[in-house]
Formats: structure tokens, sequence, C-alpha cells
């Protein structure tokens, strides 16, 4: 294999491939750029739920189902031997997932109340009362920059449980889906007011501009919603992920968009949050009932149902206390690189 620092490639946008962060990334990024490797089993990092190197491989090699890599040819997408070490790379996220969450055979019935217990409101020691009552601008910029690896694609990954659906839930979907494309407007595309949001506090607002920034604990909150959606045995679990996410959205907006506004912004800088208050009101009841449908038409996957909802907090609560944790002793969670403004 080439050296381990793969040259940075920059693609017609100004985009560039991120540096390599040890033997996974460097892996992906070799066969990203028309390279070779040995393929051989991947003995686990220490945290498969948080490891930077293993989120960033991940993250790249899902990229190319998406809007694609700078420099990075459209038929490496299909590339087999990428498909081959992202496998080995999921192998390693999911067995993580499986170790640290518990399941139990799940009936449809089960399914409604346990997702409202998943999706419970956040504490007065959260991440959303942090932001709301005592983040500095720095920090409110950094909250955005992790963000914008999903908003800046916000309801992309989502998107693909549609065609793995029959009936009202596939109905449902489209309904949250559509609200989330804009209804019709592409200025009201919830990505696209994420984008001017992050430009009102000054930040690049470029799709994939961040990603050598951020950490894996972060990326592991994209590459989720990727794993479930790229494969549809995990439907059930996407559709889980949804609900919980939809259920979990209000609250959080709301402080969100209040702290900007003690900062000083105004309503179209915080546009983006306000809109999360109201559509999530009615977004989070459909997504309730979708999850339902799902488990009642196909019992076999409440337990995946489940699985997708705990996933989803488990590594949020991850990224909030990483951000907490950091934020209350002066630091920073990301990682040095390009900088956050343009």
């Amino acid at each position: 294999m080439r050296e381990l620092m793969i040259d940075r490639s920059t693609g017609r946008d100004g985009r560039t491939l991120p540096g390599a962060r040890g033997r996974f990334s460097a892996m992906m990024l070799e066969l990203l750029t028309g390279g070779r490797v040995e393929a051989r089993r991947s003995s686990p990092p220490e945290d498969p739920l948080g490891d930077d190197d293993l989120h960033l491989a991940l993250y790249l090699a899902y990229e190319l189902h998406y809007r694609g890599l700078p420099s990075v040819r459209d038929d490496r997408e299909w590339d087999p031997q990428i498909l081959a070490v992202r496998h080995e790379l999921e192998a390693l996220f999911e067995e993580g997932l499986r170790h640290a969450i518990s399941l139990r055979e799940m009936e449809p019935g089960e399914v409604a109340d346990t997702l409202r217990e998943i999706a419970g409101p956040p504490g007065t020691d959260s991440l959303p009362s942090f932001l709301e009552r005592q983040a500095t601008l720095e920090q409110f910029r950094e909250f955005l920059t992790h963000r914008s690896a999903y908003q800046l694609k916000e309801a992309d990954p989502h998107s693909w449980v549609i065609p793995r659906l029959e009936g009202a839930a596939k109905t449902t979907v489209m309904e949250i889906q559509y609200d989330e494309y804009g209804s019709g407007d592409p200025s009201w595309m919830h990505a696209e007011l994420f984008r001017r949001t992050m430009v009102a506090a000054g930040l690049d607002g470029t799709y994939g501009a961040h990603i050598d920034r951020l950490p894996g604990v972060t990326l592991a909150t994209v590459n989720l919603i990727s794993l479930f959606g790229l494969h549809r045995r995990w439907r059930g679990a996407l559709i889980g992920h949804l609900a919980t996410f939809e259920m979990t959205s209000t609250l959080p907006n709301r402080a969100y968009g209040n702290g900007f506004r003690r900062l000083g912004f105004d309503a179209e800088a915080t546009r983006f949050f306000d809109e999360h208050v109201e559509a999530d009101s009615v977004h989070e009841v459909l997504a309730s009932d979708l999850a339902v449908e799902v488990a009642t038409r196909e019992p076999d996957l409440a337990a995946d149902v489940v699985f997708g909802a705990k996933a989803l907090a488990l590594l949020e609560d991850r990224f909030s206390g990483a951000l907490l944790g950091a934020w209350r002793t002066g630091a920073s969670t990301l990682l040095e690189g390009s900088p956050v403004s343009p």
C-alpha cells in the first residue's frame, strides 16, 4: 500500500479528500484513489462506536452513495474491493452496537410505549440546555460544524427506506420527507436552512467542507443512518431511528433557537431551528404511528425498530457527552484541520 498520508485531491468544487487517520482510512483512501490493498480481516479498534479512523473510513465509503467525493470517479461507488472493505468496517461497527445495546423479543403492541420511553425529554444538564443558556458563540459554531455532517444532507439517509415499504407506511414516510425537502420550495429544504444558519454564524456552509475536523463520535451518528439505510435487512431499524429522531427534535431545536437568539442572531439565522419546532411537532406523531404500522405489518421487525431507536439514543448520548465534557474544561472536540471559517 502507498504511504499512509494520501495526497489530498481537489475536486471541481474546491473540496479535498481528508487525510488518513490510521490503517482503516488509509486503506479506504488508497482504494478511492485507484489503488489496491490486500484483503485481510481487521481487528476491532478499542472503541468501534467512536473510533476516529474507522468512522472516517466508513463515512467516505458511504459518501459514494450520496454526492460523491472530490476527484473520486463515480464508478467507484460499486467497486467490489471498496464494498468488501466497507463490509468489514460495518461488521466492526455493528458488533459494537450489538454489544452495547440489550434487546429482547418485542411485540408490535409494545413499540409505541418503548419509543416514548427512549425519546424522553432532555434533562437540565443536557447539550440543548447548555446551548440554550451558557454556550459561547465559538461553542455554538463548533456545534454547527459537528452537525453539518448530517444536516447538510438532512433527510437523504432516511429516504433509502421508501422503496422498502408498502401501503400506509410508505405514504407516511413520504409525508414527512416532503416537509424535510421544503414542501416543494427548495429555499425551505431543511438542509438549505441549515446551510444559511452556518453562513450566518460565519462558517463555511459548503457540503462536506468540515469532514476532516469531525471526530469519530460525530461521524458515527451519521454512519448509523447510512448503515441502516443502505441495507434492506435494517429497514425496521431505520424506521425506529427516524421515529425517535422526529420524537426528540422539537424541544432540543427550541432550545437551540433560544440559544442562538441569546447570542444576538435574527429570525433568518434561527429559521432552521424554528422550522423544526413547528414541523417536528407534527412529524413526531406521524413517526410514532409509522413505527407501529411497520411493526404491525411485519412483526419480526418490531425488535429492529427498537434497536434503531436505542442505537440513535446511544450514539447521541456519546456525542453530547463528548461536547459537554470538552466545553466544561475549555477545550474543543474538533480535530486539527482546515479552519471552520471561510
